[in-house]
């Protein structure tokens, strides 16, 4: 008997991603009263296309749960440098998990967890109960590849992805996925706003960890590494260890539900009638495209 297909998707990802493809030719595609909603319905858009070309028997929607995490409590910096969301996204933030639950999602979210620890404490949950494909844009999830594992990285429009399996991972870095974390330690995350090792850049990270196998390999070998490496790790030595917390998915949350809870719900009419009560009629034309 095949095992079940879970795909989950990184929810905020696709929210972002399908507000700014949209925005930049300002189609915000507003309700009559004015409400935007260009992000949100190029997200169920988006979820149902994946459902239609990946034929998931599950399906879950992961979500960050306001901006401050556990991660901010370990460091100030981390994601202050990101820029507010626009104005046109505000209403949507909430409007997208009202329809993701009307399409008969189901949504997780936990405060103070980032969707990144949702979504790996799911593939440490059913990692032997299911296939599991993830949909995300966010590299940091490359550590949470295992062999039932799939992470599909969005590429352009709907429909095409750069999907990596644990065995292309390791072809293309020379390392285990959980090795990925301590690459990010030492070459740390401009986007993210934690610096790693100040002077060491992703091709050097990569090398110590193909050489050394860890953070503890590398400051078990300093003497071996040239001495401006040595330096610059022994002047960032707490930033280092700080970077590879701030790095590494907690694969701990609890999650609250059973994987039968989330059997792919049926496109209907009754779905359809929401939807259209709504205003949100594109996801109605897009999901009749698709012959749901």
């Amino acid at each position: 008997m095949e095992k079940p297909h879970l795909l989950i998707v990184d929810g905020m990802a696709l929210l972002f991603r399908s507000f700014f493809a949209s925005a930049a030719m300002k189609q915000y595609i507003r309700l009559e009263d004015g409400t935007p909603t260009n992000g949100v319905q190029g997200f169920a858009r988006h979820v149902l296309t994946a459902q239609n070309l990946m034929k998931p028997t599950h399906l879950a929607v992961c979500w960050d749960m306001g901006m401050h995490t556990f991660r901010n409590d370990l460091f100030e910096g981390y994601k202050a440098n990101r820029p507010a969301p626009p104005e046109e996204m505000l209403p949507q933030f909430d409007m997208v998990k009202d329809v993701s639950e009307m399409m008969g999602w189901k949504n997780f979210g936990i405060s103070g967890l980032e969707a990144d620890d949702l979504i790996g404490s799911m593939i440490e949950k059913w990692k032997d109960d299911a296939e599991i494909t993830v949909i995300s844009g966010d590299r940091d999830l490359l550590q949470l590849l295992n062999d039932k594992t799939t992470i599909a990285f969005t590429k352009k429009g709907y429909t095409e992805y750069d999907t990596y399996t644990e065995q292309r991972f390791r072809e293309e870095y020379g390392i285990a996925p959980k090795q990925f974390a301590e690459v990010k330690a030492f070459m740390g995350d401009a986007s993210d706003g934690y610096p790693g090792v100040k002077g060491i850049g992703p091709k050097t990270a990569l090398q110590l960890i193909q050489t050394y196998h860890s953070i503890d390999g590398v400051l078990a070998a300093l003497d071996q590494l040239k001495p401006a490496q040595r330096t610059k790790i022994h002047e960032s030595m707490d930033m280092l260890k700080l970077s590879h917390q701030l790095a590494t998915i907690n694969c701990d949350a609890a999650i609250e539900a059973e994987l039968n809870d989330l059997v792919v719900p049926a496109f209907n009419e009754a779905v359809a009638s929401q939807l259209d009560n709504k205003g949100l009629r594109l996801i109605i034309r897009h999901a009749r495209s698709l012959g749901l």
